[in-house]
């Protein structure tokens, strides 16, 4: 009766040590922490963008054109008199867009292509072969070339990044399930009759998540700064809609001028990466349990 009667207040227990554990982990983690909240904050903007600056992104206004910053215009106004404060927060909606589908679609696709090509030799030989071409290739120069094949919308933008982050993503995947499919429990199911599809998605998917997540806060990142640079070029989201690239497309022509069209956007772009790439390094030291102990020396 006595072990009983101990036995849920030991595993209690355990579940206290090791959430105390988790949150010292993360609390010794300020990099995590300031990527997380500084990426929150301009997610938060992106969203609530009708409150913040309800001005229409593209209303022009000639007389003020190329106005200095000030208490009515935050960022100043471009050449064509529109509010740079507005366009620089819309431009975060369609930026975080196209980063954040290319995140999530080369993520589901790459895994599914590394699962399989981790599992069966015969697929390994033709997927790898694919990404390792596709990765030869320069990411921004594909990328313009597959923008001058599809035409530049926003889908083309996100379809030509999600093909040049996908192998990638697929190596990434494959090198964690390769190791996962060699561990003692996988054998076991094998023996057991386990089907091809129970063991990948049900044993070897799961080892896999870790430096997936890792993986997406980095491209999410890259996939920022790539659509920054197609709209840069002219090959990415077409005006007038706003992105931080084609902000900075425009003001190209006026930076002698009105330095504070591309400080603002370029400011944007710098920071919003910035906190990605501190929340990647971040997860990866939180995910990896090698990391575990080191904050306690």
């Amino acid at each position: 009766m006595s072990k009983r009667t101990h036995a849920p207040a030991v595993g209690a227990a355990i579940v206290r040590e090791q959430k105390q554990l988790r949150r010292e982990r993360l609390l010794s983690n300020p990099g995590l922490i300031f990527g997380a909240v500084v990426f929150a904050i301009i997610v938060l903007c992106a969203l609530i963008i009708p409150a913040v600056s309800p001005v229409d992104p593209n209303a022009t206004n000639v007389p003020q054109r190329l106005q200095p910053p000030s208490l009515e215009h935050l960022f100043g106004t471009d050449e064509f008199g529109r509010d740079l404060f507005t366009r620089v927060l819309y431009g975060a909606r369609s930026s975080l867009l196209v980063g954040g589908a290319v995140a999530v679609f080369s993520c589901l696709l790459g895994t599914v292509i590394g699962i399989y090509a981790s599992y069966f030799k015969v697929l390994d030989h033709i997927l790898m072969r694919i990404c390792d071409g596709l990765i030869a290739i320069p990411g921004i120069l594909l990328a313009i070339a597959l923008m001058a094949a599809l035409g530049a919308t926003n889908w083309n933008v996100i379809l030509a990044l999600t093909i040049v982050y996908t192998p990638s993503v697929a190596r990434v995947v494959r090198s964690s399930a390769l190791v996962t499919r060699e561990q003692t429990y996988v054998e076991a199911a094998k023996v057991q009759g386990a089907g091809s599809g129970r063991i990948l998605w049900k044993l070897i998917l799961p080892s896999v998540i870790s430096p997936l997540t890792v993986q997406a806060s980095f491209i999410f990142a890259q996939a920022i700064l790539s659509e920054a640079s197609l709209s840069f070029l002219g090959a990415g989201i077409p005006a007038p809609a706003a992105s931080w690239g084609n902000i900075l497309q425009a003001s190209k022509q006026v930076l002698q001028k009105a330095p504070w069209t591309v400080i603002f956007p370029g400011a944007a772009v710098i920071l919003c990466v910035l906190s990605l790439n501190l929340l990647g390094d971040g997860l990866r030291d939180y995910l990896d349990p090698r990391t575990a102990g080191r904050g306690k020396k």
